[in-house]
């Protein structure tokens, strides 16, 4: 397990030995459910961009018959 430090003021170390709470349990728990949170931003963001992308080229000749048409266009329809 890796080692991590954390800097925290005088008055804060004094309130949380006041509480009976194993602190190293609950910072890796609030890490990990960040993480968490920001997977489900990230992929989120990714499908709000892939329907973004998705909507603008309906309609829109596929890659593959573009390709084609240029292809035709340069070398006069010769395979």
């Amino acid at each position: 397990m890796t080692v991590i430090t954390v800097r925290i003021d005088e008055e804060t170390k004094r309130m949380m030995e006041s509480i009976r709470i194993n602190w190293s349990e609950f910072i890796r728990n609030a890490i990990r459910k960040r993480i968490m949170e920001e997977r489900r931003k990230n992929l989120a963001k990714a499908v709000l961009i892939t329907e973004r992308v998705r909507k603008r080229s309906r309609g829109e000749a596929r890659a593959e018959e573009i390709v084609r048409r240029f292809r035709d266009e340069r070398y006069g329809g010769r395979d």
